[in-house]
């Protein structure tokens, strides 16, 4: 039973009761698994683009994106601490005295450790302590250098946001993973009055660090570009937390006897997304970034799935406008059944057949009249990430949609079939279009699968607790949207994960 004070919380969150309640169900009932109906791939669901249709999509983009506002969004509220795992346990571990064979991915940085952005930055806080780096390295003790890293008296790296650390070494200085973005809107998303708008989701303890980089970087470029940057951050809100259980599945409180909730993961951003307005939004992950003479590939392949949503969506908006009139024939009919299945892979069920004319007219007015995304698929070769499937729901209704492998059951033979089928992954590169074909915006919180989410478990502070979580805010959350996928090289996709993935080449200038 909720307490008063209880009460007043969920109110001061903005949390309802009703919403509190379906979160405890959540805990007994559990997700649903997501049914896949097969794998994306080429030619079931992934479009090819030829190196004409890229080029015809460009020009598109480049053409019409003077009367359009321009949006990118990056989530960038992650810490870094993951990307240091493997350095926090050496330094917690190590004695000195050990083998080092025991740790390749530590001696690998440290062999390699001059190739860091970072690097000069690191030499000067051990060279106030009067420490030469090279001393460290030659003796090996390299437990010193890792802590310096790691801790505030050095780089502090391990709590600072991943936006905030060096990415990449250049002639004019290093440049963290949030000035990479900065660079990039610089290429694709600048208005017809040189203006770029950008919006970092980020963590309310993290928000004093990137106003204060604002400071720095901004004013540099936007003398190199000469352009503006609009840049606004906003933070997962309070009402899309989520309570945790124990155990014994009692709610867990704080000292102070409130109700202990948590963050509700990726899917919770879609609150954020939806507040923005912008005609075209790019949505990219914040260490997805490369150098500057690597950035051609990305750049030519953002405006052509940019031109592509725009093709498709001029000829969506034509079709509702067609449906509008309520008198089509059967000829203009089949042609939008023709659109959408071939263009926007909406399938239809059998049922659909035997529905009047009148029928089909709203069925195609209600599918046809959704927020539109183009995301880029890359082929996969072992990196991590979620991946596009034919799915199908509770109303045998067959879709496109990214799955994570939170979602998937792996007890079923033949969902695992499926998955082993799969040829390519989601490395989050998006462009959507959130306005409808009379230029209003959408509620994209209209379009969300509420059904999706997952249940873990994870301790914290001896505690040990059940969380749930939404999927990525390009699952769940964008379920029922219109969803393209298209095939993107590789090489547009440069996470940086682990702390040894900065000395990749597409990390090198």
């Amino acid at each position: 039973m909720l307490t008063k004070e209880d009460l007043e919380q969920l109110k001061s969150k903005g949390i309802s009761e009703s919403t509190f309640y379906t979160q405890l169900e959540n805990f007994e009932k559990g997700f649903p698994f997501a049914y896949l109906d097969s794998a994306a791939t080429i030619g079931n669901g992934i479009v090819t683009l030829s190196d004409d249709d890229i080029s015809k999509y460009i020009k598109r983009f480049d053409e019409q994106k003077e009367t359009l506002s321009l949006l990118k969004f990056v989530p960038a509220s992650g810490a870094a601490s993951r990307m240091f795992k493997d350095l926090i346990n050496f330094a917690a571990s190590y004695d000195g005295s050990g083998d080092l064979d025991a740790y390749p991915a530590i001696k690998k940085c440290m062999k390699d450790i001059r190739k860091f952005a970072f690097y000069d930055k690191l030499k000067s806080k051990l060279r106030k302590r009067d420490i030469k780096i090279d001393d460290l390295i030659y003796n090996k003790d390299y437990k010193t250098i890792a802590n310096f890293i790691l801790n505030e008296y050095g780089l502090d790296y391990q709590h600072l946001p991943k936006a905030m650390l060096y990415f990449h070494r250049y002639s004019d200085g290093p440049r963290s993973a949030f000035g990479e973005h900065l660079v990039e809107g610089s290429e694709y998303a600048y208005d017809i009055n040189r203006e770029i708008n950008l919006h970092f989701t980020i963590s309310p303890e993290h928000r004093h660090l990137f106003e204060n980089k604002l400071e720095t970087v901004v004013l540099r470029f936007e003398e190199k570009f000469n352009m503006k940057y609009n840049i606004e951050f906003s933070e997962q809100k309070s009402k899309t937390d989520m309570v945790a259980l124990d155990e014994n599945g009692e709610l867990i409180r704080n000292k102070d006897g409130s109700i202990l909730f948590r963050p509700g993961g990726h899917g919770a951003l879609i609150e954020n997304l939806n507040d923005c307005d912008a005609d075209l939004i790019f949505i990219k992950n914040i260490d997805n970034v490369t150098v500057d003479h690597l950035k051609d590939t990305t750049y030519r392949y953002k405006k052509a799935l940019a031109g592509y949503l725009l093709f498709l969506q001029e000829q969506t908006f034509e079709c509702l406008e067609k449906l509008d009139l309520l008198s089509i024939d059967n000829t203009d009919l089949a042609k939008i059944e023709a659109f959408a299945s071939q263009q926007l892979y909406i399938r239809v069920n059998m049922s659909y057949y035997s529905q009047s004319q009148r029928e089909k007219i709203a069925f195609w007015q209600q599918k046809l009249n959704r927020p539109i995304r183009v995301c880029g698929m890359v082929k996969n070769e072992g990196e991590p990430g979620g991946g596009p499937y034919w799915i199908r729901n509770k109303q045998h209704e067959k879709s496109l949609q990214i799955i994570e492998a939170s979602q998937i059951d792996f007890t079923n033979r033949y969902q695992v079939e499926s998955v082993q089928k799969a040829s390519h992954f989601n490395p989050v590169d998006l462009v959507c279009g959130v306005r409808n074909y009379k230029g209003n915006k959408f509620n994209l919180k209209n379009y969300i699968d509420k059904s999706t989410g997952f249940i873990s478990t994870k301790n914290q502070n001896g505690i040990e607790m059940k969380i749930q979580e939404l999927p990525g805010l390009w699952n769940g959350s964008m379920a029922n949207w219109i969803s393209i996928f298209v095939e993107v090289p590789i090489e547009t996709f440069t996470p940086v994960k682990t702390l040894e993935d900065l000395l990749r080449d597409e990390h090198q200038e």
